[in-house]
């Protein structure tokens, strides 16, 4: 039914979707299609409302639609069915539609419209059905759920979907891996039961072999005993013959019964069957169904016979057995019986014989059981002894196999670690190449954006970064950095920071960009302001004190220390035991030491009143392990000597595992644990911890591990030496074990050191002493290397030495022992690998440590016998003992020479006055610092001592550096001079007048002594982070300012790069002149032919040409116009003027970090020595200077304008300018106007830099003035005041001497502070006391002056200086930048001049070869292209096509020597295929076919004329050379033959032809099609080598042998199918056909085969008739020699094929089927004109081969061997006879004729027509 109702809509409503029935319920679930099919009835009129869509509201929407039409048709619906309908229910749809089909077949039969049907109806109807369609809308909207609904089922679906996968993928991935494991665990177990079974074989084959020694007497068996199983054997017997005979009586009952019936079977079948027989003679004349009958008679009764006698002779066989039976079981009993009466006569003797010599016996045994017993110890001790060798040696082999496989997992350790260092640095090399790479990249970039001048900084940078590792390229921006930048910007922030250091390193030591011009050397002031470095160092030290060092004891130790490390197996402690012996050392194992350690514990090892005396370095090693695991918040590692902290540890941890095993600890218990704990001595402490932590399972820590052997140490009295054995291991341990033995940590100092080369402002030289580096904590460290074969070596052999040394004979507790000794190298042997990786990658960490500061590291090759090894390391040790005796001789020597030292200058000043001022105060400091030394801080970080800010001069200044040391004395201004310097009052012994000497020292010389006043408190705690705001400030404006002038270069190359690219751009934009030039030679080419000779018309041309080239030129002039604006309006940019500003703000933020730093350090220097003076300091109300910065926007900002003052641009009229007198110009060429306003405003800014720097220079001037002018001030008024000053009483000048100077100092200052009182009229006399110490006063005050004004002179000189050195490197700056703008503005210009050049040019050129074609009066074929600057002749393009060349005319087949044109076959071909479809035709019809081709009516265009002269007689014989058995001829084989000349194939070409047709025939069907068989081709191809004629009017020579491989598709495809279709094997069966028959029939086998068949020796291989077929229809005389010459050929071929017949030769098969279709049998003609004598011929060819097969044993007709076939006589006579496969020769007919044509003349048509009679 759904195929009608497809039908009717696809066919009949034709809806607009194909309803298949398959797709139905889904093409009507929408609804669409019902409303489609309603609105082509023109039922439903809302149907353009419809939806296609399959939601569920379209849905919802064209159903609620519908159902008021299908009411109004009568079709029953409701919401079900819609519902049904949508979920595409089976059957809904189909059942709808056709009642919809019905009520729409009535309607069209009524003829009435929806309209109408609706009419109808009552109104009640409609109200009612309206009501119904609401309640059917409601209805159907609760049943269809909404869309978002289906969505969310859809989403919910498909990740239940993914869960399941997700799942299954899980499971399967946990089967995977429980397959894996029980795959593991199979294999283990197998490998384990191997392992059982070999050695329990082993076992076996020992244990056979000790039973084999043993010889066994077998214990003879009783009477009893065989007896009775003898008698169960004979029952046994009787009970098989029983049932034998049994079985033999039913066998002999069932033949009888069958031999009955058999006979009364028989008797009637032989009546039967002579009736049967008598009518079978009568019917039939063949007596072999008789024959067969009777022969199976007699085979039955001969079998019937056989088996009859076959059962006699078994039942006489099992008779004779029955009776030997019976006969051997009378002879059996008849012999136990005599055997019975024997046994007892027996025993009865022997009864006798025992009482008679039972004495003797008892005796005799006695001595033969003691030598039986000793025999058997004996063996049972040589059982012994070969069971325990043979275990041995199975254990030997069991260690032999496991050493094999250590080697191969080491070995695969070795190669894993090869191939992570190779991945290391395979990983490093790419890296190194990509950054090569990089490099490469940017140099080619920036090669192109700077025409091949890359800035020297540009490329330093680049290189910097190269070398630094640190990517060229820019990985991320770094504009706007968040919170937490990503790691691509944090690698942008190194590569800033770097460069940023990096231009300020040259910055300051003025070298690179930043190198001093000529004239700048010779006035470079000194590096480094001493004095200011001074000031800075002193600050820093009465700001934090430097720590004092520990102080070494007076005698140093000549005890050694040391320890020797190597891999497991190295010999390390059999040479500590060896060194032992011959000398006085302590031995320290850390394997020994925490067993002692935790056996201590065990012990209760407590403290008792002796050892406090020893624990002092105990604490100190411990105290500084303390604070590192503070550091280190190590909660495992923190533990110490000192009780505390030990109690918390362990009452925190008891806690700990206490409620974790009980709830509920009593705290009383905690306070008795936590006091006993707190008893026991260090190394119990120490030992309780490392219990607790491998009682958990975890390694003892490192920092455990440590303190366990320092307290070891610390137990050894200190004038004995002591070798670690194997320690340290790692290089945690050996960092912490030198920081517990020396307090250094050399990280710490080693950052130490860093921070002292961070480039500081001022150094003071007097201080930058060099930190001794710290002592180690070892004298020496020895390795005894060892390679790891050779270690694995040694581990095996000494495990086999502990095997074979194991005695046969031990008692129960040296079996114990010797169990845990090979517990204990098992255990060495699992971790023999992870400690010589663990080795490995530890050693280079240690042995850069041990060799860095100081190399201790003594190598000792460890691979020679163990007696050697001892030597060495005695040898090595001897030497380091020397060394360390040497050592500590020299530091004695030193210490005496400098006592001696300190003897001899105390008593050459005796009369010194008391020390300074400042010696109480270091002092105090000296107290607390020396307090704070003894406690544990000798780990801190040195961080915030003075050496952490300062450098030497010579690490600040770099290679400058040197030339300003040699000239720091000397260079420089003094003070002034007006003040004498003189001696400090330590110094000066005498104030007498000296003579005349050298000049006094100057401040900052090294001569001279600094001014070491005692300051306030407060004044180093403000002044010190305020000259690190100095310096951080300064350094940070310097930094920000050169990275703005590094990134600004690159934004000047880009910009000049990009002006350049885009004006070459606008040069090269599109102009208009092609269009013109096109028009033109459009209009010249279209001129008459008649009017190019007329002078008017050229003269016209040639004036047409003028206007053509003025239009072009103003071109030209237009463009060139419109560039050079262009260029102007680059030049006019505010570009350059507001980089050139840029650049300057950017020079003068450098003058005004200099500016800053000069007026912060003169302010510092001002406040320190006024704090020095003791004066307050002066509240310095004048703002800073500020250097202006060109304001380069128009806009007013008052906040700026209020911080930093604003200079507008000065701009320089053209008029003023050109009015002056320029002394330099940039431009050394001729005057260019555009150019002048760029060179004025340069010079404008010059002026602007020069004066900006003036302006800064004076401030510095009239800063420094300003200070000397206060300085002089502050001193006439303290002149003033002490004149008008009263005099202290006399008690004042009665007061000691020794009193203090600090107290003096408060004195002044109080005196300072008050106001001068009133002059007494009574003045006091000084005493000469006071008198000295007012010049002390005054000189000390005169020298603050002197030093002070000296350094703020300095600073003077160098900030002038710097100032001077940027105002240079501005204005050189601003040049360059200038010319290289400058330089792009000629490069446009250039550019410019040179296009406008060359666009004329190409005018003229256009212009020459247009004035050529005029005069010439000759068209312009090719196009004229004049594009931009460049014109040339287009060749590819020509504006008229050329002359159409002459059509050749096709080629024609001319007819040569009588042979058929491929037309002529074509016809004959058509003629006969009417006639004859299937290729067979009467001979007698063929002949009239041809004599009616022969006449002149029919045969002039389908046979060639020399075929016209044939006769009757002619044609007749003709046809007998092609008839086919006698009666019938094959005209496709006529037509073979007919197209002669072809080449003829050999049989390997045809087998190959063969093969490629198999090849394109896919499916194996036999045939193909014309592009198949075109594709896998003949054995020739067309003439290749056709010449194609010269004469265009010449047609082509014919190809004929490539017409003649088409011709033989069209001869034998079978065109009844579409596409025709070739049967090739059918073809090749034709192309077979040869001179001689018999050759032709085996080629023809073998094509039909598909392989070679051999002809056999016997059969004669002649060729009857010698013709000529191969070349053309040449005359006798002619054609025989070839043809002779190609028979003999083959012929002498297929002889050597003959006599070379291999021996498995014609093994192929071939079936009945293939052998009718080689010799025609399975060809059925179908024709109305055959015969019935062609199918009796068949059914005679194929009968006859069944008869062959049937003879050759296959009688169901199976395919047999063809070398088994050609032996049968008929075969060989059917060969021999068979003419089919012959190619008759019809050229000696049509020479013959032509002969007698020759002779006799042309025969008329009339007389062919009698001869047709």
């Amino acid at each position: 039914m759904s195929e009608i109702l497809c039908q009717w809509l696809n066919q009949e409503v034709k809806v607009s979707q194909t309803v298949s029935p398959k797709s139905f319920a889904k093409a009507f679930s929408s609804g669409y299609l019902i409303g489609e099919v309603l609105h082509k009835f023109e039922l439903q009129d809302d149907f353009s409302k419809f939806t296609e869509s399959r939601v569920s509201s379209s849905k919802l929407n064209n159903f609620s639609r519908l159902e008021p039409t299908l009411h109004l048709l009568g079709v029953q619906f409701d919401q079900n069915v819609a519902h049904n309908i949508i979920t595409e229910k089976p059957g809904a749809a189909t059942k709808l539609l056709y009642q919809l089909y019905t009520v729409l077949q009535k309607k069209r039969k009524s003829g009435l419209t929806g309209l109408e049907m609706q009419t109808m109806q009552p109104l009640t109807n409609i109200r009612l059905q309206n009501m119904k369609s609401e309640a059917f809308r409601d209805r159907l909207r609760n049943l269809i759920p909404r869309q978002t609904d289906f969505n969310l089922m859809r989403v919910t679906h498909r990740f239940q979907e993914k869960y399941k996968h997700m799942k299954e993928d899980f499971v399967q991935m946990h089967f995977e891996k429980l397959e894996n494991f029980q795959k593991l665990k199979e294999e283990q177990r197998c490998f384990n039961i191997e392992k059982q079974r070999l050695s329990r074989r082993r076992q076996n084959e020992i244990m056979a072999k000790i039973q084999a020694a043993i010889i066994q007497i077998p214990k003879p068996a009783s009477n009893r005993t065989l007896k009775a199983l003898e008698a169960q054997k004979m029952m046994k017997k009787k009970k098989e013959a029983e049932d034998v005979a049994n079985e033999i009586k039913k066998f002999e009952a069932l033949i009888k019964k069958d031999l009955q019936a058999k006979e009364s079977a028989s008797k009637t079948s032989l009546d039967t069957a002579g009736q049967t027989t008598a009518d079978l003679l009568n019917t039939y004349s063949d007596d072999d169904y008789i024959k067969k009958i009777q022969k199976l008679l007699e085979e039955d009764a001969f079998a019937r016979e056989q088996r009859e006698k076959r059962r006699r002779r078994l039942l006489m066989d099992q008779l004779i057995a029955h009776e030997a039976q019976e006969e051997a079981y009378r002879e059996e009993q008849l012999i136990n019986r005599l055997m019975r009466q024997s046994q007892q006569e027996r025993r009865i003797a022997v009864q006798l014989m025992h009482v008679r010599h039972e004495k003797e016996v008892l005796w005799q045994n006695r001595i033969f059981r003691e030598k039986q017993y000793e025999e058997r110890r004996l063996k049972d001790f040589q059982d012994a002894l070969d069971r325990e060798a043979a275990l041995a040696k199975l254990a030997k082999i069991d260690f032999e196999e496991q050493a094999l496989r250590e080697k191969e997992v080491h070995e695969q350790i070795a190669v894993e670690r090869a191939q992570a260092r190779y991945q290391k640095h395979y990983s490093m090399c790419a890296e190194i190449l990509d950054q090569i790479l990089d490099l490469s990249t940017k140099v080619a970039d920036y090669r192109m954006l700077t025409n091949n001048l890359i800035p020297h900084k540009l490329m330093r940078d680049w290189k910097e970064l190269f070398f630094n590792g640190k990517p060229i390229y820019d990985q991320a921006s770094i504009k706007h950095l968040s919170a937490k930048p990503s790691v691509e910007q944090l690698i942008e922030l190194e590569k800033r920071d770097f460069l940023d250091s990096n231009d300020y390193d040259d910055y300051k030591n003025m070298v690179g960009e930043w190198a001093l011009p000529e004239e700048m050397v010779d006035s470079l002031p000194p590096s480094n302001n001493c004095i200011l470095g001074h000031v800075i160092r002193r600050l820093v030290e009465k700001s934090l004190p430097p720590q004092v060092e520990s102080a070494e004891p007076e005698l140093p130790s000549f005890a050694i220390k040391g320890c020797l490390l190597g891999k497991t197996f190295s010999g390390k402690t059999t040479a500590v035991k060896f060194l032992q012996k011959d000398f006085p050392i302590q031995i320290l194992s850390i394997d020994t030491l925490v067993q002692e350690a935790i056996q201590a514990f065990h012990d209760n090892e407590k403290i008792t009143e002796a050892l406090p005396i020893q624990k002092e370095p105990e604490e100190k090693a411990s105290l500084v392990l303390q604070e590192k695991a503070k550091e280190s918040q190590d909660l495992q590692n923190v533990f110490s000597a000192a009780p505390f902290p030990l109690e918390t540890l362990t009452e925190t941890e008891d806690k700990t595992m206490l409620s974790a095993e009980t709830n509920k600890t009593p705290k009383s218990e905690e306070v008795k644990s936590s006091d006993s704990f707190s008893e026991l001595t260090v190394r119990a402490q120490l030992g309780a911890k490392s219990e607790q932590l491998l009682k958990k399972g975890k390694s003892i820590s490192d920092m455990l591990l440590v303190s366990i052997m320092v307290n070891a140490i610390n137990q050894i009295p200190l004038d004995q030496g002591w070798v670690l054995d194997g320690f340290p291991m790692t290089l945690n341990q050996a960092k912490l074990l030198e920081e517990a033995l020396t307090g250094y940590d050399r990280n710490l100092i080693e950052l130490e050191e860093k921070k002292k080369q961070i480039s500081t402002l001022a150094v003071d030289p007097t201080a930058s002493k060099e930190v001794p580096p710290p002592p180690s904590a070892f004298d020496f460290v020895m390795l005894l290397d060892i390679s790891d074969n050779s270690s694995l070596d040694r581990m095996n052999d000494i495990m086999a030495e502990a095997l074979s040394s194991e005695t046969p004979r031990e008692d129960i507790n040296q079996r114990v022992a010797a169990n845990q000794d090979m517990d204990e190298d098992q255990n060495l042997r699992d971790q023999i690998h992870h400690r010589i990786v663990g080795f490995l990658d530890n050693w280079p960490l240690l042995e850069q440590w041990y060799t860095e500061p100081e190399n201790i590291l003594i190598k000792i090759n460890a691979e020679v016998d163990k007696e050697s090894l001892c030597q060495k390391v005695k040898e090595m040790f001897m030497t380091e003992i020397m060394k360390k005796e040497n050592k500590v001789k020299k530091k004695l020597e030193e210490k005496e020479a400098e006592k001696k030292e300190v003897s001899l200058t105390e008593p050459s000043s005796p009369a010194a006055p008391p020390p300074p001022p400042p010696e109480p105060e270091r002092e105090k400091e000296i107290h607390p610092q020396q307090e704070r030394s003894k406690t544990p801080a000798k780990g801190k970080p040195p961080s915030e001592s003075p050496h952490g800010k300062q450098e030497s001069s010579q690490e600040g200044k770099g290679k400058k550096g040197e030339a300003s040391l040699k000239r720091k004395g000397s260079k420089g201004k003094s003070a002034g001079g007006k003040v004498p310097v003189k001696k400090s009052p330590a110094e000066s012994t005498n104030t007498s007048p000296t003579p005349v000497g050298p000049p006094p020292p100057k401040p900052g010389s090294e001569e001279w002594v600094y001014v070491d006043e005692p300051i306030a408190e407060e004044i180093p705690s403000f002044l010190v982070p305020y000259w690190e705001l100095i310096e951080s400030s300064y350094i940070d404006s310097i930094k920000k300012v050169l990275r703005h002038l590094r990134e600004d270069q690159h934004t000047v190359l880009a910009y000049l790069y990009d002006i350049r690219t885009g004006f070459q751009q606008f040069l090269r934009r599109p102009d208009h002149k092609q269009n013109f030039v096109s028009q033109w030679q459009t209009d010249f080419n279209s001129l008459p032919d008649d009017l190019w000779d007329d002078e008017e018309t050229k003269a016209e041309l040639h004036q047409r040409l003028n206007d053509l080239r003025d239009r072009l030129w103003d071109i030209c002039d237009a463009q060139k116009e419109e560039a050079e604006q262009e260029r102007l309006d680059i030049i006019n940019e505010s570009w350059l003027q507001d980089s050139m500003g840029i650049t300057m703000n950017h020079f003068f933020s450098l003058m005004q970090a200099e500016l800053n730093r000069f007026q912060d350090t003169k302010r510092l220097l001002q406040d320190y020595y006024r704090g020095m003076e003791c004066k307050i300091p002066t509240d310095d109300n004048k703002k800073f200077t500020r250097v202006p910065l060109v304001q380069l926007c128009t806009k007013d900002v008052l906040e700026c304008q209020l911080r930093i003052p604003l200079v507008p641009r000065i701009s320089i009229s053209l008029d003023l300018a050109m009015s002056k007198s320029k002394s330099r110009a940039l431009l050394k060429d001729k005057i260019d106007y555009t150019l002048e306003n760029v060179e004025l405003n340069f010079e404008a800014d010059e002026k602007l830099v020069i004066d900006t720097w003036q302006q800064a220079s004076s401030a510095i001037s009239h800063m420094v003035t300003a200070e000397i002018h206060q300085r002089l001030m502050e001193e006439e008024k303290e002149n003033q005041s002490a004149d008008a000053k009263d005099k202290s009483p006399q008690m004042s000048a009665n007061k000691k001497v020794k009193n203090e100077p600090p107290k003096k100092k408060k004195e002044d200052k109080k005196a300072k502070g008050k106001s001068p009182p009133t002059a007494e009229a009574s003045p006091v006399i000084l005493t000469v006391e006071e008198m000295a110490e007012m010049e002390k006063r005054n000189k000390l005050r005169l020298k603050i002056k002197e030093e002070h004004l000296a350094a703020l002179q300095f600073e003077e000189i160098a900030t002038q200086f710097r100032l001077e050195l940027i105002k240079t490197k501005a204005l050189a700056f601003l040049e360059e930048l200038v010319l290289k703008a400058v330089d792009v503005y000629k490069l446009m210009e250039k550019w410019l001049g040179e296009r406008y050049l060359k666009e004329m040019a190409s005018v003229e050129k256009l212009t020459e070869v247009a004035r050529y074609h005029i005069e010439t009066s000759t068209k312009i074929q090719n196009e004229l292209y004049l594009n931009q600057e460049d014109f040339f002749i287009n060749g590819d393009v020509k504006v008229f096509p050329d002359p159409p060349p002459p059509i050749r005319p096709p080629p024609v087949e001319k007819e040569e020597n009588g042979t058929l044109t491929i037309e002529q076959l074509d016809n004959l071909r058509e003629q006969f295929l009417e006639i004859a479809p299937k290729g067979i035709i009467g001979n007698k019809a063929f002949a009239d076919i041809l004599l009616d081709l022969v006449t002149l009516n029919l045969g002039t265009n389908n046979i060639p004329s020399s075929w016209m002269h044939l006769t009757q007689a002619e044609l007749q014989e003709l046809t007998s050379l092609l008839v086919v058995n006698s009666e019938f001829v094959d005209w496709r084989k006529f037509l073979l033959v007919t197209s002669l000349p072809w080449p003829i194939p050999l049989e390997e070409e045809l087998l190959k032809t063969l093969q490629r047709f198999k090849a394109v025939d896919d499916e194996q069907l036999g045939t193909v099609t014309f592009k198949q068989y075109m594709q896998a081709g003949l054995w020739f191809k067309g003439d290749e080598d056709v010449k194609i004629p010269e004469n265009p009017l010449e047609p082509l020579p014919f190809n004929r042998q490539e017409h003649l491989i088409e011709f033989f598709f069209r001869l034998f495809a079978d065109y009844e199918k579409n596409p025709p279709q070739l049967d090739y094997t059918q073809m090749l069966l034709y192309f077979a056909c040869h001179p001689d028959a018999v050759e032709g029939v085996y080629r023809a086998l073998s094509v039909a085969i598909g392989t070679h068949v051999f002809q056999p020796i016997e059969t004669p291989n002649l060729i009857t008739e010698k013709t000529s077929f191969l070349t053309d229809m040449s005359p006798i005389a002619e054609s025989p020699e070839p043809e002779e010459n190609v028979i003999s050929e083959e012929r002498e071929v297929k002889e050597e094929k003959g006599e070379e017949i291999p021996e498995n030769a014609n093994t192929e098969k071939i079936s009945m089927e293939t052998l009718l279709r080689v010799f025609r049998g399975g060809n059925e003609a179908q024709d109305p004109n055959r015969f019935s004598s062609q199918l009796k011929m068949e059914n005679i060819y194929a009968e006859n081969f069944i008869k062959v097969f049937q003879d050759l044993d296959a009688k169901n007709l199976e395919a047999i061997e063809v070398a088994v076939l050609l032996k049968h006589p008929f075969i060989q006579d059917l060969i021999s006879s068979y003419s089919d496969y012959r190619i008759p020769d019809i050229k000696m007919i049509l020479q013959r004729s032509e002969h007698v044509q020759g002779s006799d003349g042309e025969r008329s048509p009339s007389r062919l027509t009698e001869e047709k009679k």
